[in-house]
């Protein structure tokens, strides 16, 4: 008689060998029967998180006009509207980053107008659509609803993650992207152990030395769209291409070897290799491409017609049109111009900060300030009203512990979540120290983010213990995590102030500021 399995909360299954007679268990897999209480809770904290990203977006500007770097975006996404979808060729400047996320942003202002609220609506949805994908994902890693609602309410009390949603750049864009992609990859690991049960239920397993063949994987290919759409939001999406096509391949070789293929190196090699291949490197750069539609259809983008005119039609690869070879062209002077935007020597940018910085949200930025005159009342004689982008320290200054947790727990009992969730930080995280000349700022950690949240949850999963557990360690590890996340939503509430522009006296503006770094 098979004995009963423990509920799990939080936690991964004991390591006790499993009965061959149930392949689910064998593949680690648990199902959720709370499915309809946890799509209420889904949206439930969804709304929560959507009213506040989207109230009050009107505010701050500059007298009517964008801040800080939407100076950059904002105009870009509205030439995008004016000139059929590209922006407008100077020819003296580079247009440094790929359409999508301006493409967006323009969606936007082509719905409200050229105002704070067409330029912000879209990053507003795309922050909302974060904390819902952060809920089910972190639900499906844990098998637990009530965790996956203490990820999204942790997400919406982040003050990185509010600020970037409330605002008119390109990183939530990126977030979002790079954010459901882990999720429709998480969501392929567990489809892969469902089909191989199935073939180990009907006893097909030893048919062949390298397991059966999967069939098509609807939720690979989605990750690799919409990788490549983050890679046309920014860059830097590329790290997390690399890092999430290893991490699906090690899936597969586990998977295998956990079903009992005999080979599963060579059977993940043999039958997983070449479907990796098109659905986490062909299919991104095909998304990728797709964004760049109206570059390829217009006739005076930055150097659609540089074949021909800046570099000659022959050569070993004329076989290639010449829009894409152009495109190429171009590229190559956006990152020449990336790779050369050092910090000047005699000038650095006034909140610029390095990477050894982010991880406790040590060097924050400020978005916006104004004194005197231009604030309305705030109860006092000298009122400020400012916009910084910083992250909660109550979910940001743990972070060492919890990471460093997330690295023992991964080396020492190969606890594939807390890898995952390693994979997708050090993928937006540790490329920034190859070139430490180079400006950087704290808003590049807003896809991180949500990886530090899950990480969190993770750990508090883990201070709540098993759900059978002895009543005194339940109710010990609830108090616990009940204070952690009454810890963050009280310290969020103390930001909201400066992570907003509410109008304060100067008194409580230096009472925000915790740390010398942050002024």
């Amino acid at each position: 008689m098979v004995a009963p399995v423990a509920e799990v909360v939080g936690t991964p299954p004991p390591l006790r060998p499993p009965e061959r007679t149930d392949p689910r268990r064998m593949l680690g897999l648990g199902g959720l029967d709370d499915r309809l209480r946890g799509w209420v809770l889904t949206i439930a904290v969804g709304l929560l998180g959507g009213v506040l990203r989207f109230a009050g977006l009107r505010f701050p500007t500059d007298q009517g006009t964008p801040v800080f770097d939407e100076k950059h975006y904002v105009p870009q996404a509205w030439q995008m509207l004016r000139n059929g979808g590209v922006e407008d060729n100077p020819g003296y400047e580079l247009v440094v980053h790929p359409p999508l996320g301006k493409q967006l942003i323009a969606l936007g202002e082509w719905l409200f107008g050229y105002d704070a609220i067409g330029w912000r609506v879209a990053a507003a949805a795309a922050g909302t659509l974060c904390i819902v994908l952060v809920v089910r994902v972190t639900r499906r890693l844990t098998r637990s609803t009530m965790l996956g609602a203490v990820a999204g309410l942790l997400l919406i009390c982040d003050g990185l993650s509010h600020v970037q949603s409330r605002i008119g750049m390109l990183d939530i864009f990126a977030a979002l992207f790079v954010l459901a992609a882990f999720t429709t990859m998480v969501r392929d690991r567990d489809d892969v152990r469902e089909r191989m049960a199935v073939v180990m239920a009907e006893g097909r397993v030893d048919d062949t030395l390298y397991g059966p063949r999967l069939g098509f994987r609807w939720w690979r290919f989605g990750t690799g769209v919409l990788l490549g759409l983050g890679c046309a939001v920014k860059w830097s999406g590329i790290y997390w291409v690399v890092a999430f096509a290893v991490l699906t391949v090690l899936w597969d070789v586990t998977a295998r070897r956990a079903a009992g293929v005999r080979r599963p190196w060579v059977g993940t090699i043999r039958r997983d290799l070449l479907p990796g291949v098109w659905a986490l490197a062909v299919v991104p750069v095909l998304a990728y491409l797709s964004a760049w539609w109206a570059w390829f259809g217009s006739e005076t983008s930055v150097d659609r017609h540089a074949v021909g005119i800046m570099v000659g039609s022959g050569g070993p690869f004329s076989f290639v049109p010449d829009a894409l070879r152009s495109l190429w062209y171009y590229s190559g002077h956006v990152l020449a111009f990336h790779e050369g935007l050092d910090t000047p020597a005699g000038s650095p940018h006034p909140w610029e900060s390095k990477p050894w910085t982010w991880p406790m949200g040590l060097r924050p930025m400020l978005y916006y300030y104004a004194g005197g005159d231009d604030v309305g009342t705030c109860g006092g004689a000298d009122c400020v009203s400012a916009v910084m982008l910083v992250g909660t320290p109550a979910l940001w200054w743990p972070a060492p512990l919890v990471l460093g947790w997330a690295l023992w727990r991964t080396v020492t009992r190969f606890d594939w979540r807390y890898a995952a969730v390693l994979v997708g930080y050090g993928a937006g995280f540790l490329p920034w120290f190859l070139n430490l000349n180079r400006q950087m700022y704290f808003f590049y950690m807003a896809p991180v983010v949500p990886f530090l949240v899950i990480a969190t949850v993770l750990v508090m999963g883990e201070l709540l213990g098993r759900a059978r557990a002895h009543p005194e360690r339940r109710q010990t590890g609830l108090l616990v995590v009940a204070l952690w996340v009454g810890l963050v939503v009280a310290n969020f509430a103390w930001l909201w102030p400066i992570l907003n522009g509410v109008p304060i006296t100067q008194a409580q503006w230096q009472a925000e500021l915790w740390l010398p770094s942050w002024r």
